[in-house]
């Protein structure tokens, strides 16, 4: 079989999100020629994300802002947070580089902002930037200094595209090709076991008006599809008709080193169902090139895995932020988790300890409070979020009349209720361990039960994005195998690889890791494999 437009290029990086931009970026830093690989349009599923790093120690919008934090607090709360899926000298050296790593982003023209969100939420609005993005003040970690580490990149709605489109820029003004409609099918290797390149699937050479329509339809199956998957799936069909018709392969051949990052597998629903099958009932949050495609890629010349069965499951209780004292209950009438946890919690618990099903409890006094707050706090589609949740609820002039309706043991809602009022009363710590400051007495009804459920939802869904991935050298981003030993010539990064957020997930984390661990991938596969010892 012959290949047609071969390309060739120091270091080939496949994907081109946050993780694939920085790894681009970096290694053109270093001086090497850099070809990156990419599906679709670019921007990956960082393009359709919120727009989120996680940093902190003292960053220079921490600085703006009149936060005070430390190096110290942000790894101690960190360490708790995410366990030990990386080692201690990892995580340090992210936590150290986080300062910079916000410099270096603005560098490069992302933008941030030092505005502070007053108020506990799961995403601010577009009048503030720089928030609690995780449990931060929670009762699980009320003993470590806690800081607004959440910097939100600033754009209207969900800002992940003003993350994505500065460093696309910036990595074409500082000489990086970009080849977009470019799919990896499989790695090249040589004798000796080392990746030397990529084969391809591309549509660079098809007519202009196939590559326009190209284009069109990929960016309406992008985020309009993660909301309605069918138009996802229609979207998907065409585009492998045109591929099918127009496309070709070639072999793109890496002189240092290939670097995947191709996002993880939350669009492949049969590895989810393989590795995490609990987690069927959510939306999928990324791409259709979400497909564990890089994952595989790295498996199919040895490489090793971890934590594939870790699903980020996102149930957001907030806004509005009165919400932190509404009671989250399951089917038995028993408490889930401290409320003000972090969403991807919640999801957690709900999935693995409570069969899915939840309701917040809220008085009408309470719910009253919050009707109240949802349109100063909320951006457009939490107000649909909470809105759908209150048409929805389940209410009655008693607890035993609520719970009846929504399904849930009232005998247990009953128990649960007195003994965190009770609770209250004695001065005693709440049964779930959440801060006295945001806990209230349950009052006089109505009661209202609104379904937090996880389950499909075109109204209030649950997104749901996967955290493991190719084990990798934390030195240097070289992919490893089962043995222990890397893979020469092949490095990967962000959700392609196991980082920073593969155990535990907060809102910037995965981001902030793309970053972190796309330069690093960028760097060390810049090394000329002629003139430098072998990365080990």
């Amino acid at each position: 079989m012959g290949f047609d437009g071969d390309l060739v290029a120091d270091v080939v990086v496949v994907g081109f999100g946050a993780a694939g931009a920085s790894a681009a970026l970096e290694a053109a830093a270093e001086g090497a020629q850099v070809l990156a690989l990419e599906r679709f349009n670019g921007g990956g599923a960082s393009a359709l994300s919120g727009g989120i790093i996680y940093a902190g120690g003292g960053t220079s919008v921490q600085h703006e802002a009149g936060v005070l934090d430390s190096p110290e607090a942000m790894f101690a709360y960190l360490e708790r947070e995410v366990g030990d899926v990386v080692a201690p000298e990892t995580l340090r050296r992210f936590v150290d580089e986080s300062p910079a790593l916000i410099d270096w982003l603005r560098g490069h023209g992302v933008p941030f902002e030092a505005s502070l969100c007053p108020y506990k939420t799961s995403y601010p609005n577009d009048d503030y930037y720089l928030y609690y993005s995780g449990s931060e003040i929670s009762g699980a970690f009320r003993d470590i200094p806690a800081a607004q580490r959440g910097h939100r990149v600033k754009g209207r709605g969900t800002s992940g595209k003003k993350l994505t489109g500065p460093l696309t820029a910036s990595a074409l003004r500082n000489g990086v090709r970009l080849e977009t409609m470019t799919t990896a099918t499989s790695l090249i290797i040589d004798d000796s076991g080392t990746v030397t390149g990529v084969e391809c699937r591309t549509l660079r050479d098809a007519p202009g008006h196939v590559r326009a329509r190209y284009r069109r339809l990929a960016a309406i199956g992008a985020k309009p599809g993660i909301y309605y998957p069918p138009l996802r799936k229609a979207m998907d069909k065409i585009l492998a008709r045109l591929d099918r018709a127009y496309g070709k392969t070639i072999r793109v051949t890496a002189r240092r080193g290939v670097i995947l990052t191709a996002g993880g597998f939350i669009a492949n629903r049969a590895m989810v169902a393989e590795h995490a099958p609990k987690y069927h009932g959510g939306l999928p949050l990324g791409s259709s090139a979400d497909d564990g495609s890089g994952i595989r890629l790295a498996q199919s010349v040895g490489a090793d895995t971890d934590r594939l069965g870790r699903v980020s499951a996102w149930r957001f209780l907030l806004p509005p932020s009165s919400f932190t004292g509404a009671l989250l209950v399951d089917a038995k009438g028993a408490r889930v988790i401290d409320e003000t946890r972090y969403g991807a919690a919640v999801g957690q618990a709900l999935v693995e300890q409570h069969d899915g099903k939840g309701w917040l409890l809220a008085d009408e006094e309470l719910m009253r409070t919050a009707i109240g707050q949802i349109g100063k706090q909320a951006a457009w589609f939490q107000r649909a979020q909470f809105e759908a949740m209150r048409r929805t609820a389940s209410r009655g002039r008693t607890l035993e009349a609520a719970a009846t309706k929504a399904g849930i043991d009232p005998d247990g809602l009953r128990a649960t209720v007195e003994e965190h009022n009770a609770a209250i009363t004695d001065g005693t710590p709440d049964p779930v361990g959440k801060p006295d400051e945001f806990t209230r007495t349950v009052g006089a009804g109505p009661f209202w039960l609104l379904d937090v459920g996880i389950k499909p939802s075109l109204i209030n869904p649950c997104p749901m994005l996967t955290l493991g991935g190719a084990v990798v050298d934390e030195d240097t981003g070289a992919v490893k195998t089962t043995a222990g030993t890397a893979i020469p010539g092949l490095y990967a990064a962000g959700r392609t690889a196991l980082g920073i957020c593969s155990d535990s997930y907060v809102s910037g984390l995965s981001l902030a890791d793309c970053v972190f661990s796309g330069r690093r991938a960028g760097k060390f596969a810049s090394i000329d494999r002629v003139s430098a010892e072998p990365v080990a």
